[in-house]
């Protein structure tokens, strides 16, 4: 359950503010009558990427000594702060007409979370907890979250959620926890 809570809490609070939740609302804008399925393809798209984050992750636990995979969590919390407190780029959204709402938001959104800190935080989780699968769940879990008040808001959600403050705050959480990790790994807490 370990792997499953703090990924749910990690990927939800990096999305948000983040550009995948802005491609959600761009895709949102763009197919109007057709939510339910840009976050049905915004799920599976975060399950895939998320699912081969935890997949790595299962493969290097065993290969690796806890504290080193302590000091990888370090650095994927670190990574995620320091995400948080930059400005994200606007999105520049072009999905094919003849793909339809499912498979252009699915394409755009497995694209956008390949590499992503989301993807790197269900690596590390699934690695220091050896439970990929509870990690993915988790993390997609925390993706969904932050994408569909997105959706249901829309244009609303950036006026709404005053976003730069909050980007801050979870920047600066992460940052703060990051250090703890890395503190205790090298054994200095």
């Amino acid at each position: 359950m370990d792997a499953l809570l703090s990924a749910f809490v990690a990927c939800g609070l990096a999305e948000i503010g983040d550009r995948r939740q802005l491609l959600v609302i761009l895709l949102c804008l763009k197919f109007p009558d057709r939510t339910g399925r840009v976050l049905a393809a915004a799920g599976l798209a975060a399950l895939v990427s998320t699912g081969i984050g935890a997949a790595g992750g299962a493969v290097v636990h065993g290969a690796v000594p806890f504290r080193a995979l302590s000091l990888m969590a370090a650095l994927a919390l670190l990574s995620a702060g320091i995400g948080s407190l930059a400005r994200p780029k606007t999105p520049k959204l072009t999905v094919s007409p003849r793909l339809g709402a499912f498979g252009g938001s699915f394409g755009v959104l497995l694209a956008a979370g390949l590499g992503d800190k989301t993807q790197f935080l269900a690596f590390a989780l699934s690695a220091r907890t050896a439970a990929p699968v509870l990690a993915a769940i988790g993390a997609t879990l925390g993706v969904l979250a932050a994408a569909v008040p997105a959706a249901m808001l829309g244009r609303r959600f950036v006026t709404v959620v005053p976003l730069r403050a909050v980007r801050i705050g979870i920047g600066v959480v992460f940052i703060l926890v990051a250090l703890g990790f890395g503190l205790d790994a090298l054994r200095l807490l």
